[in-house]
Protein backbone atom coordinates (compact mmCIF):
# COMPACT_ATOMS: atom_id res chain seq x y z
CA UNK A 1 0.00 0.00 0.00
CA UNK A 2 2.68 2.38 0.80
CA UNK A 3 4.69 1.52 -1.95
CA UNK A 4 2.24 2.12 -4.33
CA UNK A 5 1.62 5.61 -2.72
CA UNK A 6 5.00 6.49 -2.76
CA UNK A 7 5.30 5.80 -6.46
CA UNK A 8 2.73 7.58 -7.44
CA UNK A 9 3.08 10.63 -5.29
CA UNK A 10 6.78 10.78 -4.53
CA UNK A 11 8.49 12.02 -7.73
CA UNK A 12 10.81 14.90 -8.74
CA UNK A 13 7.91 16.83 -10.23
CA UNK A 14 5.31 16.13 -6.86
CA UNK A 15 8.43 17.58 -4.74
CA UNK A 16 9.60 20.49 -6.74
CA UNK A 17 5.33 21.64 -7.06
CA UNK A 18 4.88 21.46 -3.44
CA UNK A 19 8.32 23.72 -3.19
CA UNK A 20 6.61 26.22 -5.48
CA UNK A 21 3.83 25.97 -4.06
CA UNK A 22 5.33 27.41 -0.37
CA UNK A 23 7.29 29.53 -2.10
CA UNK A 24 3.91 30.94 -3.99
CA UNK A 25 1.80 31.24 -0.87
CA UNK A 26 4.41 33.16 0.86
CA UNK A 27 4.93 35.33 -1.47
CA UNK A 28 1.05 36.04 -1.80
CA UNK A 29 0.98 36.66 2.19
CA UNK A 30 3.94 38.67 2.04
CA UNK A 31 2.35 40.92 -0.64
CA UNK A 32 -1.12 41.16 -0.07
CA UNK A 33 -1.01 44.37 -1.62
CA UNK A 34 0.30 43.09 -5.31
CA UNK A 35 -1.84 39.88 -4.59
CA UNK A 36 -5.33 41.90 -4.48
CA UNK A 37 -3.82 44.33 -7.74
CA UNK A 38 -3.37 40.88 -9.78
CA UNK A 39 -6.68 38.67 -8.38
CA UNK A 40 -9.08 42.25 -8.57
CA UNK A 41 -7.73 42.36 -12.55
CA UNK A 42 -8.30 39.11 -13.19
CA UNK A 43 -12.58 39.23 -11.64
CA UNK A 44 -13.04 42.16 -13.51
CA UNK A 45 -11.29 40.37 -16.65
CA UNK A 46 -13.48 37.23 -16.11
CA UNK A 47 -16.52 39.59 -16.11
CA UNK A 48 -15.26 41.13 -19.61
CA UNK A 49 -13.96 37.59 -21.18
CA UNK A 50 -17.63 37.06 -22.66
CA UNK A 51 -17.89 40.34 -24.62
CA UNK A 52 -14.12 39.49 -25.86
CA UNK A 53 -15.69 36.04 -27.27
CA UNK A 54 -18.25 37.13 -29.03
CA UNK A 55 -16.19 40.03 -30.81
CA UNK A 56 -13.53 37.20 -31.65
CA UNK A 57 -15.94 35.09 -33.28
CA UNK A 58 -16.45 38.11 -35.89
CA UNK A 59 -12.44 37.24 -37.16
CA UNK A 60 -11.49 40.09 -35.04
CA UNK A 61 -8.01 39.14 -33.32
CA UNK A 62 -8.43 38.64 -29.39
CA UNK A 63 -6.19 41.52 -28.78
CA UNK A 64 -7.91 43.81 -30.63
CA UNK A 65 -11.21 42.95 -29.32
CA UNK A 66 -9.50 43.09 -25.39
CA UNK A 67 -8.37 46.58 -26.99
CA UNK A 68 -11.67 47.19 -28.11
CA UNK A 69 -13.28 46.05 -25.05
CA UNK A 70 -11.75 48.34 -22.42
CA UNK A 71 -11.98 50.72 -24.58
CA UNK A 72 -15.54 50.61 -24.43
CA UNK A 73 -15.77 50.13 -20.52
CA UNK A 74 -13.33 53.35 -20.19
CA UNK A 75 -15.85 55.58 -22.37
CA UNK A 76 -19.08 53.66 -20.33
CA UNK A 77 -17.62 55.15 -17.23
CA UNK A 78 -16.64 58.38 -18.23
CA UNK A 79 -19.96 58.84 -20.09
CA UNK A 80 -21.67 58.52 -16.91
CA UNK A 81 -19.09 59.97 -14.73
CA UNK A 82 -19.79 63.02 -16.60
CA UNK A 83 -23.18 64.02 -16.62
CA UNK A 84 -23.82 62.45 -13.04
CA UNK A 85 -21.08 65.22 -11.56
CA UNK A 86 -22.18 67.79 -13.85
CA UNK A 87 -25.50 67.28 -12.74
CA UNK A 88 -24.47 67.38 -8.77
CA UNK A 89 -22.52 69.76 -9.16
CA UNK A 90 -24.44 72.43 -7.58
CA UNK A 91 -25.25 70.17 -4.63
CA UNK A 92 -21.51 68.63 -4.21
CA UNK A 93 -19.94 72.80 -4.30
CA UNK A 94 -22.60 73.32 -1.39
CA UNK A 95 -22.30 70.67 0.76
CA UNK A 96 -18.89 70.60 0.65
CA UNK A 97 -19.18 74.29 2.18
CA UNK A 98 -21.73 73.17 4.61
CA UNK A 99 -21.03 70.07 5.71
CA UNK A 100 -18.60 71.53 8.70
CA UNK A 101 -21.24 73.65 9.57
CA UNK A 102 -23.48 70.47 10.04
CA UNK A 103 -21.11 68.57 12.38
CA UNK A 104 -21.01 71.60 14.30
CA UNK A 105 -24.37 71.53 14.64
CA UNK A 106 -24.77 68.13 15.11
CA UNK A 107 -22.18 68.36 17.89
CA UNK A 108 -24.07 71.45 19.63
CA UNK A 109 -27.20 68.91 19.94
CA UNK A 110 -25.08 66.22 21.26
CA UNK A 111 -23.56 68.10 23.57
CA UNK A 112 -26.85 69.88 24.93
CA UNK A 113 -29.43 67.28 24.79
CA UNK A 114 -30.03 65.45 27.90
CA UNK A 115 -30.81 62.07 26.85
CA UNK A 116 -27.77 61.89 24.70
CA UNK A 117 -25.40 62.62 28.02
CA UNK A 118 -27.69 60.10 29.67
CA UNK A 119 -27.00 57.64 26.99
CA UNK A 120 -22.67 58.26 27.07
CA UNK A 121 -23.84 59.52 23.11
CA UNK A 122 -22.41 63.02 23.63
CA UNK A 123 -19.07 61.88 23.93
CA UNK A 124 -18.33 61.28 20.45
CA UNK A 125 -15.07 63.55 19.21
CA UNK A 126 -17.35 65.93 16.29
CA UNK A 127 -15.20 68.47 17.00
CA UNK A 128 -12.27 66.06 15.84
CA UNK A 129 -13.85 65.20 12.59
CA UNK A 130 -14.89 69.29 12.50
CA UNK A 131 -11.14 70.24 12.54
CA UNK A 132 -10.09 67.65 10.41
CA UNK A 133 -11.94 69.28 7.47
CA UNK A 134 -11.33 73.00 8.66
CA UNK A 135 -7.35 72.03 9.12
CA UNK A 136 -7.71 71.61 5.28
CA UNK A 137 -8.25 75.26 4.30
CA UNK A 138 -5.30 75.98 6.99
CA UNK A 139 -2.79 73.98 5.41
CA UNK A 140 -4.17 74.15 2.08
CA UNK A 141 -0.42 73.79 -0.01
CA UNK A 142 0.62 70.91 2.06
CA UNK A 143 -2.75 69.46 1.67
CA UNK A 144 -2.58 70.05 -2.14
CA UNK A 145 0.70 68.17 -2.80
CA UNK A 146 -1.05 65.31 -0.44
CA UNK A 147 -3.41 64.81 -2.54
CA UNK A 148 -1.55 65.45 -5.44
CA UNK A 149 -0.01 62.22 -4.40
CA UNK A 150 -2.37 60.19 -3.72
CA UNK A 151 -4.57 61.09 -6.79
CA UNK A 152 -1.14 60.08 -8.76
CA UNK A 153 -1.08 57.14 -7.14
CA UNK A 154 -4.58 56.13 -7.51
CA UNK A 155 -4.39 57.02 -11.28
CA UNK A 156 -1.42 54.72 -11.53
CA UNK A 157 -2.81 52.06 -10.04
CA UNK A 158 -5.93 51.97 -11.86
CA UNK A 159 -3.62 52.33 -15.67
CA UNK A 160 -1.87 48.94 -14.15
CA UNK A 161 -4.93 47.71 -13.64
CA UNK A 162 -6.31 48.10 -16.92
CA UNK A 163 -3.04 46.83 -18.23
CA UNK A 164 -3.60 43.54 -16.08
CA UNK A 165 -7.17 43.17 -17.14
CA UNK A 166 -6.52 43.66 -21.34
CA UNK A 167 -3.29 41.24 -20.84
CA UNK A 168 -6.07 38.47 -18.68
CA UNK A 169 -7.71 38.94 -21.58
CA UNK A 170 -5.81 39.31 -24.50
CA UNK A 171 -3.62 36.43 -23.26
CA UNK A 172 -6.33 34.19 -21.68
CA UNK A 173 -5.02 31.33 -23.41
CA UNK A 174 -1.22 31.39 -22.88
CA UNK A 175 -1.65 32.37 -19.44
CA UNK A 176 -3.75 29.59 -18.59
CA UNK A 177 -1.23 26.95 -20.86
CA UNK A 178 1.75 28.33 -18.93
CA UNK A 179 0.09 28.45 -15.36
CA UNK A 180 -0.93 24.93 -15.64
CA UNK A 181 3.15 23.43 -16.47
CA UNK A 182 4.02 25.08 -12.97
CA UNK A 183 1.59 21.70 -12.17
CA UNK A 184 2.36 17.85 -12.71
CA UNK A 185 1.22 15.84 -16.03
CA UNK A 186 -1.09 14.20 -13.87
CA UNK A 187 -2.74 17.22 -12.49
CA UNK A 188 -2.87 19.62 -15.14
CA UNK A 189 -6.30 18.65 -16.62
CA UNK A 190 -8.01 19.09 -13.24
CA UNK A 191 -6.18 21.99 -12.67
CA UNK A 192 -7.21 23.48 -16.16
CA UNK A 193 -10.82 22.47 -15.47
CA UNK A 194 -10.89 23.99 -11.81
CA UNK A 195 -9.28 27.64 -13.43
CA UNK A 196 -12.07 27.46 -15.96
CA UNK A 197 -14.88 26.76 -13.39
CA UNK A 198 -13.49 29.43 -11.60
CA UNK A 199 -13.01 32.25 -14.13
CA UNK A 200 -16.78 31.53 -15.03
CA UNK A 201 -18.12 31.65 -11.24
CA UNK A 202 -16.51 35.02 -10.79
CA UNK A 203 -16.82 36.20 -13.86
CA UNK A 204 -20.30 37.18 -12.68
CA UNK A 205 -19.47 39.31 -9.41
CA UNK A 206 -19.10 42.51 -11.43
CA UNK A 207 -22.37 42.06 -12.95
CA UNK A 208 -24.09 41.63 -10.08
CA UNK A 209 -22.24 44.28 -7.88
CA UNK A 210 -23.36 46.70 -10.71
CA UNK A 211 -26.85 45.44 -10.27
CA UNK A 212 -27.32 45.51 -6.64
CA UNK A 213 -25.11 49.28 -6.38
CA UNK A 214 -27.65 50.60 -8.98
CA UNK A 215 -30.56 49.25 -7.38
CA UNK A 216 -29.59 51.34 -3.82
CA UNK A 217 -28.71 54.30 -5.87
CA UNK A 218 -32.12 54.38 -7.85
CA UNK A 219 -34.06 53.55 -4.61
CA UNK A 220 -32.60 56.85 -2.02
CA UNK A 221 -32.71 58.81 -5.49
CA UNK A 222 -36.18 58.50 -6.17
CA UNK A 223 -37.31 58.26 -2.21
CA UNK A 224 -35.01 61.30 -1.32
CA UNK A 225 -36.52 63.35 -4.96
CA UNK A 226 -40.16 62.62 -3.65
CA UNK A 227 -39.79 63.43 0.14
CA UNK A 228 -37.96 67.08 -1.62
CA UNK A 229 -34.67 66.38 0.65
CA UNK A 230 -31.77 68.34 -0.41
CA UNK A 231 -28.70 66.61 -1.87
CA UNK A 232 -31.30 63.91 -3.31
CA UNK A 233 -28.78 63.11 -6.22
CA UNK A 234 -25.89 63.44 -4.31
CA UNK A 235 -27.06 61.72 -1.27
CA UNK A 236 -28.33 58.44 -3.69
CA UNK A 237 -24.72 58.77 -5.74
CA UNK A 238 -22.68 58.58 -2.29
CA UNK A 239 -25.53 55.94 -0.84
CA UNK A 240 -24.36 54.00 -4.18
CA UNK A 241 -20.23 54.14 -4.19
CA UNK A 242 -20.12 53.28 -0.44
CA UNK A 243 -22.32 50.07 -0.94
CA UNK A 244 -19.89 48.67 -2.93
CA UNK A 245 -17.98 48.01 0.10
CA UNK A 246 -20.34 45.74 2.13
CA UNK A 247 -21.50 46.03 5.71
CA UNK A 248 -19.48 48.56 6.23
CA UNK A 249 -19.62 50.82 3.51
CA UNK A 250 -23.44 51.41 4.25
CA UNK A 251 -22.86 52.25 7.62
CA UNK A 252 -20.59 55.26 6.73
CA UNK A 253 -22.91 56.44 4.24
CA UNK A 254 -26.13 56.71 6.56
CA UNK A 255 -23.78 58.68 9.11
CA UNK A 256 -22.58 60.75 5.86
CA UNK A 257 -26.83 61.18 4.72
CA UNK A 258 -27.79 61.98 8.74
CA UNK A 259 -25.25 65.05 8.78
CA UNK A 260 -26.06 65.95 5.54
CA UNK A 261 -30.38 66.90 6.75
CA UNK A 262 -29.88 67.27 10.17
CA UNK A 263 -30.20 70.93 10.05
CA UNK A 264 -33.16 70.26 8.31
CA UNK A 265 -35.07 68.72 11.39
CA UNK A 266 -35.94 65.73 12.72
CA UNK A 267 -38.74 65.18 9.71
CA UNK A 268 -36.02 65.44 7.47
CA UNK A 269 -33.31 62.76 9.02
CA UNK A 270 -36.28 59.92 9.78
CA UNK A 271 -37.54 60.17 6.19
CA UNK A 272 -33.66 59.80 5.08
CA UNK A 273 -33.23 56.63 7.36
CA UNK A 274 -37.05 55.39 6.21
CA UNK A 275 -35.81 55.94 2.38
CA UNK A 276 -32.44 53.82 3.32
CA UNK A 277 -33.69 51.22 5.19
CA UNK A 278 -35.90 50.94 2.53
CA UNK A 279 -33.21 50.76 0.29
CA UNK A 280 -31.35 48.49 2.19
CA UNK A 281 -34.39 46.23 2.44
CA UNK A 282 -35.03 45.64 -1.43
CA UNK A 283 -31.37 45.26 -2.49
CA UNK A 284 -30.54 42.52 0.31
CA UNK A 285 -34.40 40.59 0.34
CA UNK A 286 -34.96 41.03 -3.03
CA UNK A 287 -32.26 42.42 -5.72
CA UNK A 288 -28.97 40.50 -3.94
CA UNK A 289 -30.24 37.29 -3.13
CA UNK A 290 -31.37 36.78 -7.07
CA UNK A 291 -28.07 38.27 -8.06
CA UNK A 292 -25.62 37.29 -6.71
CA UNK A 293 -27.67 33.59 -6.00
CA UNK A 294 -27.56 33.83 -10.03
CA UNK A 295 -23.93 35.23 -10.64
CA UNK A 296 -21.78 33.76 -7.52
CA UNK A 297 -24.33 30.50 -6.61
CA UNK A 298 -23.00 32.03 -2.63
CA UNK A 299 -24.93 31.24 0.13
CA UNK A 300 -25.33 34.86 2.37
CA UNK A 301 -23.58 33.07 5.97
CA UNK A 302 -20.41 32.45 3.30
CA UNK A 303 -20.07 35.75 1.93
CA UNK A 304 -20.25 37.57 5.70
CA UNK A 305 -17.61 34.61 6.84
CA UNK A 306 -15.25 36.11 4.14
CA UNK A 307 -16.46 39.93 4.40
CA UNK A 308 -15.37 39.79 8.09
CA UNK A 309 -12.36 37.94 7.40
CA UNK A 310 -11.14 40.14 4.43
CA UNK A 311 -12.16 43.20 6.61
CA UNK A 312 -9.59 41.95 9.03
CA UNK A 313 -6.76 40.74 7.07
CA UNK A 314 -7.19 42.51 3.13
CA UNK A 315 -8.58 45.82 4.12
CA UNK A 316 -10.93 47.78 2.00
CA UNK A 317 -10.01 46.53 -1.41
CA UNK A 318 -10.26 42.88 0.30
CA UNK A 319 -13.76 43.86 1.72
CA UNK A 320 -15.01 44.92 -1.97
CA UNK A 321 -13.68 41.54 -3.66
CA UNK A 322 -14.77 39.31 -0.80
CA UNK A 323 -17.62 37.54 -2.84
CA UNK A 324 -14.75 36.98 -5.51
CA UNK A 325 -12.34 35.46 -3.03
CA UNK A 326 -15.41 33.20 -0.98
CA UNK A 327 -16.50 31.94 -4.52
CA UNK A 328 -12.85 30.82 -5.26
CA UNK A 329 -12.13 29.17 -2.62
CA UNK A 330 -15.41 27.45 -2.77
CA UNK A 331 -14.92 26.05 -5.89
CA UNK A 332 -11.22 25.03 -4.75
CA UNK A 333 -12.99 23.42 -1.56
CA UNK A 334 -15.15 21.87 -3.71
CA UNK A 335 -12.92 20.07 -6.46
CA UNK A 336 -9.91 19.46 -4.37
CA UNK A 337 -11.95 18.14 -1.48
CA UNK A 338 -15.30 17.45 -1.66
CA UNK A 339 -15.56 15.35 -5.12
CA UNK A 340 -12.96 13.27 -3.45
CA UNK A 341 -15.16 12.35 -0.33
CA UNK A 342 -17.97 11.51 -2.96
Amino acid sequence: MFSNFFQKYINVQNIIFFIISIIFTVLICKNIDIALLFFSSFVIACSLNPLVDKLSEKKITRTVSSLIVIIGVILVIVLLFIPTVFLAASEISSFAINFPLYVDELDDFLDNFAIMHQLGLNKFDMDAIASTLSSFSENIIQNIINIGKNVTSGILYIIISFMLIFYFMADKAEIKDTCLLFFPKNMRKNAGNIIDIISKKIGGYIAAVIITTISVGLVMVLGLMILKVDYFLLLGLITAIFDIIPVIGPTIALVICIVATYQAGLPAVLSVIAVFIAAQLIENNFVRPYVFAKFLNLHPIIIYLFLFLSAKYLGVIGVVFAPAIAATFCVLLKELYMKKLD
